[in-house]
């Protein structure tokens, strides 16, 4: 009687030794059980993804992209919007005017284009070694040009290889476009959507959101659509202003291959931070070095101007409501981009670095420093 007391005054819920022990040995088992299927669904689900990343990369890549020119042709489209434009007409007028530009430019200096292209490289062995040669006389330098040519991949078999998929010129491009024609009417299809039906998908991926969500996307939206696409629009046209301006001075100097020369500096100038505009004005300097120190130095004086106008003059107008990002950091998402997704992946790396940089400052949250 006295031990049936204790046992209940132990176990007041009339639980005994047996099954007191058995129920959290069933518990493990059952926390065991439901992290192992927790951890091989998420396995799979990795497995999964990648398989569909690698599979389709063309594909998300192709759609990634059209997003990314939407996103830089949103400013126009508004533009025209604000006064009374249907948006799909006004998308359809803003996606023509570029067709238009990009092959009027192709029908103009198309096959002048990629003839320089082609002189260029099968010249640039006997530039290495003229520029070589002249610095290791005047400047007493050590340099191998045989070493420097077979580094930069521009031995002559290389060369003409190269050399031999430009000589086409304005055909050979045209050829190499019909290739990847399904590529491109799937570009255009997407960049059409994606812009005409933008507030569609903005309202199709809200109404996917509880309320309070909804405002917080609304409001990343609309700020990456306003500052990235700003910055995307501000580079182009200053890698344009450069391009113009560059081919305009090589061209009156009588530097060869002024046009290939000139696209590369706009390029390179205006999407590769902090060292691009160095590289880009290193190459027409070598060019015209490999002909007259006269030309090298009159290239770098007007590398060094025309930086000048740009920095305080030009850009700070076209800039001024687009976003800041730190040189440092453009710098490392243009070496990500390039290491993961190759050329194109390095262009495209400080758009999307701008739309990140656009979002985190939207909800940083900056404490004032008293003391440091």
């Amino acid at each position: 009687m006295q031990h049936g007391i204790q046992n209940n005054l132990a176990y007041p819920w009339g639980m005994n030794t047996s099954e007191s022990s058995s129920n959290p040995v069933r518990i493990e088992l059952t926390k065991v059980r439901s992290v192992v299927l927790l951890v091989l669904f998420a396995i799979a689900s990795f497995l999964l993804l990648n398989w569909a990343i690698v599979t389709l990369r063309g594909l998300l890549l192709t759609l990634f992209l059209a997003w990314l020119f939407s996103v830089s042709m949103e400013p126009a489209v508004a533009y025209l919007e604000q006064r009374k434009w249907r948006r799909g007409l006004a998308t359809g007028t803003v996606m023509l005017g570029i067709l238009l530009g990009f092959f009027g430019f192709i029908s103009l200096f198309g096959q002048l284009l990629f003839t320089q292209a082609a002189s260029l490289l099968n010249t640039a062995p006997e530039i290495v070694r003229t520029v070589s040669e002249w610095l290791n006389r005047n400047l007493n330098t050590q340099l191998d040009p045989q070493q420097i040519i077979e580094s930069l991949n521009l031995t002559s078999s290389q060369a003409t290889d190269l050399a031999s998929s430009l000589a086409g010129g304005l055909f050979g491009f045209i050829t190499a476009l019909v290739g990847f024609v399904i590529n491109l009417l799937a570009f255009m299809l997407f960049l059409f959507y994606l812009s005409a039906d933008a507030p569609k998908v903005r309202r199709s991926i809200a109404q996917a959101l509880p309320p309070k969500q909804q405002e917080i996307f609304s409001k990343v939206w609309n700020i990456s659509i306003k500052k990235a696409g700003g910055f995307v629009l501000t580079r182009i046209v200053l890698a344009l202003v450069c391009f113009a301006a560059t081919a305009l001075f090589l061209l009156l100097l009588g530097i060869p291959y002024w046009l290939p020369i000139a696209l590369f500096t706009g390029i390179i100038s205006q999407f590769v931070p902090t060292i691009g505009t160095y590289i880009g004005i290193a190459l027409p300097a070598l060019v015209a070095l490999s002909e007259s120190l006269t030309l090298a130095i009159a290239v770098i004086v007007f590398g060094a101007v025309y930086q000048q106008f740009e920095n305080f003059l030009l850009a700070p107008k076209l800039a001024a409501k687009a976003l800041a990002i730190h040189p440092a950091v453009a710098f490392g998402a243009v070496l990500a981009g390039g290491t993961m997704f190759g050329a194109v992946g390095a262009l495209i790396a400080i758009p999307v670095m701008a739309i990140i940089v656009a979002v985190t400052q939207t909800y940083l949250h900056r404490y004032e420093v008293d003391q440091i």
